[in-house]
This record gives C-alpha cells, structure tokens and sequence, in this order.
C-alpha cells in the first residue's frame, strides 16, 4: 500500500518540531560528512577534538621547532594563557554549546504549538516564520560572509592592531612598529583564528536568527492569558531558553578572562584596570541574549492591561451582587461559614492579584543569575593576582559570615 499523505496539523507539526538553530549551514554539513556528526548534532567530542587537532597542535609543534614554545622570549608559547583559553576551552565550549542549544530551543518553539499560543488564523504566519528562519541558517552566503569578515577585519584589523602584545612572542616580533610573525603566528594568523572567530560569529549570527524569529513570532495575535500562573501571559517558558545559552556565557568568560590573565602577566597591567570591561561585556552580553525576549513587551502590556480592565469590571459587578445579597438581608437563613460565594470572590481576588503582578518580558531571574555565573566564573581567578589566597578565603569569609 502507498503510504499514507500527512495531513495538515501533521505537516505543520513536523515544521514546529524541525526547527533548529544548529542543524544546517555548510559547516554542519561538512561536519557530517567527515563522520564528526551525525543528523542531529550528536558528538560534540569529536567536533572539538578535530577543531583543536587543526587549530592548536600545529602551533604548538610549530614553536617546538623554531624553539618558541618556553624560555628565551617574553611570552613563549606554553605561557601564552591567552591562546589556551580560546583554543583549549573556550573554542570547545561553543562547539558543545550546539548540542545543548539544539535540544533545548526544538522544545521552546514546539511549546508555541502544544499550549495553543498560536490560533488557527496566525498559523500559516509561525510556519512562514520558522521556515524563513531555516532557509537563512542553511544559507551557504551567510557563511561565505562571516569567513570575509573573519579574514578583512577579525585578523588584519582587530587582531593585528588590538590584540597582540607589544612584546616579543612565539607568534612574531614587533619590530619598527611593525609585527613580523613566526611560521607558528602565520598558522595561528591563517587558520587558527579564523577558525575561532568563524564559530563565534557564527553563534552571533544564529543568534540574529533567534531575534528576527521571536520578533516575527511576535506580531503574530496570540492566545495571551493575563491571569497564567507564569506570570508572562504563557510565555513564561521562553525564560528558560536563556539557559541553553549558559555554555556560551561561559566561553565569552574564558575568552575574557584569557585576555586579561595575558596583560597582567606579560603588560604589566592590573586586574582592576578592566573593570570597565568586565561590567560592560555582562551588561552587553545580557541584552544580546536576553534582549530578544523584550521584543513581546508591547503585546504583553496589552495583555495585561485588558486583563486588569476585565477583571476589574468583573469584580466591580460580583462584589455588588455581593454586597446587596450578604450584607442588605437578602440572604436571611442562609448560613454564611461554607457559602460559594466567599470562595468565588476570594478566586476572583486572586485573579485580579495574577494579573496585576504579569510581567512585561518572559524573563526569569534565576535564569539570568546563572547566565551572569557563567560568565564571571573563569574570570574569579584573576582575583588571586591581587591578593594572596589566604587574604582571599578571609575576605569572603567574612563576606558570608
């Protein structure tokens, strides 16, 4: 027998649920046909152990051989915590930061559909939605431009004139302004780089994805409630894709933390002279990740105030009916301890109390405070550079007790 035609909540359900961040774009594709992933984004492990194999090891053999991997220099290769911490951890992270995001965001989107947030009119509109957000993760110019930007401005710009260290390093010497690079810093400057900076664009762009998909989602007429015990209209679940992106905090951390530990140890600089940075990277860190979710704000403001005017008016009118049965005499004989009515007023009330306190962006606190600790965490050694640990654990010893 032919097999049987889907129908059409069928289809749509199979495009709700085939939503992914992750999987598409010719860089998953080329991590599937080398056997270092399979359909949906499983083996991270190997993803990360091929990535530091072509970006890593090389330079470490590289200043083996030209006798820059310790000693004789100011920053050898060895020490070089800067580089360890992007290639050794933070590149890893983002790489495993696809498998958590892909679970955890295929859940976000399929709850549009499985609570009923998306009426029968708007769903043509969230499948165009989705299918839009797919076609442009799976579009090979998307990346082509990120390896541009990568090359024009992330290694001849940024990395040339802000990054490297006015010292002599395993990766080139400065000399009359100008850094000579070493065969080790050609291949950090021709692959290594690149390759990092291409998986973090990469995530910034896919985040530019998630925006213009909640943004889309967003104008669409939602089945709101101002009285959801989430107290975000029904959105609440949205809070929690913050924390699919904890693994990317934490890389952002690392790669923070790396540059700093570099200028303290070989610039001469002080861990309190980034506290500009360190403040400005969470707060900048907050609003691209977290900032996408605001972009309900307007509707659930309205949500919220028609809730209050509907449930004023409805209280204004139980009360009085209230009122004139209990306390004008009407209800003579009736017994009051175990009437419906105090309990109907008393669910009403608390109607009235769920809708005052709804939220006007579905973003959890618990979720933004783990976001936060991934991102300070790898920079908490740094502190030690200050102060000698037993001055440390003293400090916060009486900072609790």
């Amino acid at each position: 027998m032919p097999p049987a035609t889907p129908s059409i909540d069928e289809l749509h359900k199979l495009e709700s649920e085939d939503f992914s961040l992750v999987l598409g774009g010719p860089l998953f594709q080329l991590w599937r046909r080398s056997h270092l992933s399979d359909e949906v984004g499983n083996m991270p492990h190997r993803r990360a152990a091929a990535a530091v194999l072509l970006a890593w090891v090389p330079l470490l053999l590289l200043s083996l051989f030209e006798g820059r991997a310790w000693g004789r220099i100011e920053l050898p290769f060895l020490r070089d915590l800067e580089l360890h911490a992007r290639l050794l951890v933070a590149m890893p992270l983002l790489i495993l930061a696809e498998l958590v995001v892909h679970r955890r965001m295929r859940l976000v989107v399929r709850q549009f559909v499985e609570d009923g947030l998306i009426p029968d009119a708007s769903r043509s509109r969230f499948d165009l939605a989705v299918a839009s957000a797919l076609r442009l993760r799976n579009s090979p110019w998307a990346e082509i431009l990120l390896v541009l930007l990568v090359y024009g401005i992330g290694v001849l710009v940024v990395w040339r004139t802000r990054l490297t260290l006015d010292v002599s390093s395993w990766y080139g010497v400065v000399a009359n302004g100008q850094l000579r690079l070493t065969a080790a810093g050609w291949w950090l400057a021709c692959v290594s780089l690149p390759l990092f900076q291409f998986l973090l664009l990469r995530w910034y762009f896919r985040l530019f994805l998630w925006a213009r998909f909640l943004w889309r989602v967003s104008r669409l007429d939602l089945e709101l409630e101002a009285t959801h015990p989430d107290k975000a209209g029904g959105l609440g679940f949205l809070g929690d894709s913050i924390s699919a992106f904890v693994p990317l905090a934490a890389a952002q951390g690392v790669l923070f933390s790396g540059m700093i530990a570099d200028r303290i140890f070989f610039a001469g600089a002080k861990v309190t002279d980034f506290q500009i940075e360190v403040v400005g990277g969470a707060v900048l860190l907050l609003l691209v990740f977290a900032g996408p979710l605001t972009l309900f704000a307007i509707r659930l403001a309205r949500v919220k105030r028609v809730g209050l005017r509907d449930y004023g008016a409805l209280g204004q009118d139980y009360v009085r009916q209230f009122r004139r049965k209990w306390m004008s005499g009407t209800s003579a004989g009736e017994p009051l301890v175990g009437s419906g009515d105090i309990q109907s007023l008393a669910d009403l009330g608390n109607s009235y109390s769920a809708a005052e306190q709804m939220r006007f962006a579905p973003i959890q606190l618990r979720s933004l405070l783990a976001f936060l600790a991934a991102f300070l965490a790898p920079l908490l050694p740094l502190l030690l550079t200050t102060m000698s640990v037993e001055k440390l654990v003293a400090r916060l010893v009486g900072i609790v007790f």
